[in-house]
């Protein structure tokens, strides 16, 4: 359920109701009057208060009476991190220093105008790349001097490992805008091996003898300053930048994840991209979730590791299930960053009205679930029945096969 920010006054800020915990009419109204609810849980707020905030994160301002304890928190907003402005484009980033809980991935949002260059670099973190606008082309030699030249659309991925240096352009007619998903909590985009970097510290009679020409010919290289993200001419067609003679990195650093045939449930569907179908990709695996309004990712959690989430577009509430009696809800919109530590039982439900789509992503090579209900289902019916008290509609309604998404 959505609340407008006009309706929610000082006094707005109230106790949890019986309808998942969600602010609804009856409790606004009480809340405009002053008056406590009568279930006695929480009470009027006449201090300071953000309305915008509190209609964006009604689960954390009244949580579900289900949750409990002292969980961290698991949610930060791309729109509430810095932004660094360049003559190319501006980027963002959202780390170990924002979300303190993701010590394994940190995230990168960019935008690139059209011609616009993300200099030629390198670093030691893997790079997993969703284009979320526009089109780039992107550039990347191997360690073995194979080479790769490609460009990518909206729903593409790109993958340079650890090390592999590579650039990144804006092509016409708008340029682009990409999510970067590192392996690395502490990333830092700022901190990364820029190549004009490389030639400003490095000695001309170095640079001379290296190249073999004489140290005049790189007297011009740009301050670093000036570069990290800088406008240039729109290259011409891909065909012009392939190198002549040059051999193919053996396995493409680029793949089209929104072109994979989905998985599809009645109300929506999951693409998976791991090292299976992306095979250069090991060190990050992924999942493109699509929800439609009221259905929900089912309860499960992941075997191998930590979740780390980009809500893309739509709203959601998340909640995470941490053993010893903690859990904790969150509510998502576009642009939010979510996380779920390694093997703790949680949900995602679309509570908006359009369409959900949010990306999973894992420091893994491999995509891996396990479905509480399959679980269940797979397990001695009198040993479920005995450990739930639970009746026989409870226990025939158990699915063997797996349904990422349940509906409405």
């Amino acid at each position: 359920m959505s609340i407008a920010t006009d309706k929610i006054s000082r006094r707005t800020m109230l106790a949890a109701t019986a309808a998942g915990g969600l602010l609804t009419t009856a409790t606004l109204a009480q809340a405009q009057n002053g008056d406590p609810l009568a279930n006695g849980r929480g009470g009027t707020n006449p201090g300071p208060m953000n309305p915008s905030r509190t209609a964006q994160n009604p689960d954390l301002m009244v949580p579900p009476s289900t949750d409990a304890g002292s969980l961290p928190n698991l949610r930060f907003s791309f729109d509430d991190a810095h932004i660094r402005l360049s003559g190319g484009g501006w980027t963002r980033q959202v780390t170990a220093r924002e979300l303190g809980v993701s010590k394994d991935i940190a995230g990168v949002n960019m935008r690139l105008n059209a011609g616009g260059v993300r200099e030629l670099h390198w670093h030691k973190a893997a790079e997993w790349a969703y284009v979320l606008y526009g089109k780039a082309r992107i550039t990347a030699v191997d360690a073995n001097g194979h080479n790769f030249v490609d460009d990518v659309g909206a729903g593409d991925l790109w993958y340079f490992p650890p090390g592999i240096p590579h650039s990144i352009q804006g092509l016409d007619p708008d340029g682009t805008e990409f999510l970067l998903v590192f392996d690395d909590g502490d990333f830092d985009e700022d901190n990364t091996f820029l190549l004009s970097d490389f030639l400003k510290h490095t000695p001309p009679e170095v640079l001379a003898k290296n190249f073999g020409v004489p140290a005049t010919s790189l007297a011009n290289v740009p301050d670093p300053s000036e570069l990290y993200m800088f406008p240039a001419p729109v290259p011409g067609p891909l065909s012009a930048d392939k190198i002549a003679g040059a051999v193919e990195v053996p396995l493409s650093f680029s793949h089209r994840m929104t072109a994979q045939a989905p998985m599809r449930m009645k109300h929506g569907t999951v693409r998976i991209t791991d090292s299976a179908v992306f095979p250069v990709s090991k060190a990050i695996a992924a999942a493109l979730v699509e929800i439609e309004p009221g259905a929900m990712r089912e309860l499960h959690w992941h075997p191998n590791t930590n979740e780390w989430q980009y809500y893309i577009q739509g709203q959601a509430r998340m909640g995470v299930f941490a053993a010893s009696g903690e859990a904790r809800t969150f509510d998502f919109q576009a642009n939010d960053v979510g996380y779920v530590p390694f093997a703790m039982g949680h949900y995602i439900e679309n509570t908006g009205n359009t369409t959900l789509r949010y990306l999973e992503v894992f420091k893994s090579d491999y995509f891996a679930d396990v479905s509480l209900n399959q679980w269940l289902a797979l397990t001695p019916p009198e040993l479920v029945r005995v450990s739930l008290r639970a009746d026989p509609q409870f226990l025939h309604a158990l699915r063997r096969g797996k349904s990422p998404i349940v509906p409405a």
